[in-house]
């Protein structure tokens, strides 16, 4: 996407404009960082959820089935919206209305209800939040900070999730111990807690004035969907980003798998030490994000990515053999390592979208398209992992799921550096 506006460089003071836009990249890392929490609370808190809410581990499934699906219907129009409606206001409504939602939530509604909740946080966080983040970080970033801003969006959202939810445990702990309710009180304040940063946060950004947009002059043209998509169709660019999110994305998805694979693998670890290690894993989102996205400002964002995902793979052969080994600190290393690399990945992906040069008037719509196929592993990872690990209980089963995502991610691998080509044979032709 061509720019009108020069960006900055590193050594320039800053203007007013640039605070303004530093400023929006801010609270858009606020923004995503605590929207998405209350949805997932089932990471920390599932055993005091199915108690509080009277449901069984089968109904929490539905629960996050009727949320996932909620999610892939969402991608496509959510990208449409963002195109037709500011991306500032959607970002708004999307954290008052989740924030709203989670109000009710806190009531501990039947399980009827909790579908009609969970649906309600597809549409918000989906539909009106997604590309609409997106899109609104891509259009303050300049072309030359474009893995800065999205490693910063991903890697501070890590860091405020994390930060969020050290912050939401020791409220549960207080007030599960404090209470006569027990953990249901402290599930109830936790709910309190995430719905209130929602909706403050939802507040401060529509009342905060847009910054200047790093963008080309607006074409008015009437909207056309199917001319929109035809458009984009014809940009063999957006698929190879598309087939790169989606192996990408298997890489993201494995280290769900790493706390019961440490346990359940033959390594002697507990649940506690299992644990401790996956959450310092969380703690290499900041770095891996940052770090990913100001390495790929300083050479080339597709090299690194490509780089990001051999690594990545790489460590996923040493779970796979290595650990027969047994030798504790070189799991734990490379548990920590593939978790760096996975970061990295997450926050240079969607930074090379500006390389594609997509016309700025359809790039929701891009985005929505490569959220719909690239995040479609929400909906069958979980199943194919279930299967082989019920299949092939202990280790075997894991070395045969990561040995899969190692497969899918030289694949990504391959799309990148076709993509890579591509760039700079265009750049040759300029």
């Amino acid at each position: 996407m061509k720019k009108t506006i020069t960006a900055p460089t590193l050594d320039a003071p800053p203007t007013t404009a640039n605070l303004g836009r530093y400023l929006q990249l801010a609270l858009l890392v606020l923004a995503a960082g605590a929207i998405y929490p209350m949805l997932y609370l089932r990471q920390v808190y599932q055993s005091s959820m199915l108690e509080t809410l009277a449901i069984s581990n089968s109904e929490l499934g539905y629960v996050y089935s009727i949320l996932g699906t909620a999610f892939l219907v969402s991608y496509l129009p959510s990208g449409w919206l963002a195109d037709r409606i500011s991306p500032r206001f959607l970002i708004s409504f999307s954290l008052i209305g989740t924030g709203l939602l989670g109000l009710w939530y806190a009531q501990l509604p039947g399980f009827d209800m909790l579908l009609v909740i969970f649906c309600g946080f597809g549409i918000t966080t989906g539909l009106t939040f997604w590309a609409s983040l997106i899109k609104r970080v891509n259009m303050i970033a300049g072309e030359a900070e474009q893995g800065r801003f999205f490693g910063v969006l991903d890697g501070g959202r890590g860091l405020v999730e994390a930060l969020l939810a050290s912050v939401a445990l020791g409220l549960f702990a207080y007030v599960a111990d404090s209470s006569a309710d027990g953990n249901a009180a402290g599930l109830v304040r936790v709910i309190h807690f995430y719905a209130a940063c929602c909706i403050v946060l939802g507040l401060l950004l529509a009342l905060v004035r847009d910054p200047q947009a790093v963008t080309q002059g607006k074409q008015r043209e009437k909207p056309n969907l199917i001319h929109d998509l035809r458009t984009l169709a014809a940009i063999p660019e957006l698929w190879l980003v598309t087939a790169i999110v989606f192996c990408g994305y298997h890489f993201f998805w494995a280290t769900y798998s790493f706390s019961a694979y440490l346990q359940e693998g033959g390594f002697g670890l507990t649940a506690t030490a299992a644990g401790l290690i996956t959450t310092i894993k969380l703690w290499m989102r900041p770095l891996g994000g940052i770090g990913g996205g100001w390495l790929g400002d300083r050479f080339s964002k597709v090299s690194v990515l490509a780089w990001a995902m051999v690594l990545a793979a790489s460590g996923m052969l040493g779970l796979i053999l290595l650990p027969s080994l047994r030798v504790l600190g070189v799991l734990v290393f490379l548990v920590l390592f593939i978790g760096l690399m996975t970061y990295a990945i997450r926050g240079l992906y969607w930074a090379i979208l500006d390389d594609c040069h997509i016309p700025q008037r359809v790039t929701g719509l891009a985005i929505g398209i490569i959220s719909l196929v690239g995040y479609s592993p929400d909906v069958f990872l979980p199943l194919l992992n279930g299967w082989i690990t019920d299949h092939y209980p202990g280790f075997i089963g894991y070395q045969i799921y990561f040995s899969y995502v190692v497969v899918v991610g030289l694949l990504g691998v391959i799309a990148t550096l076709i993509l890579n080509k591509r760039i700079k044979a265009k750049a040759d032709k300029a």
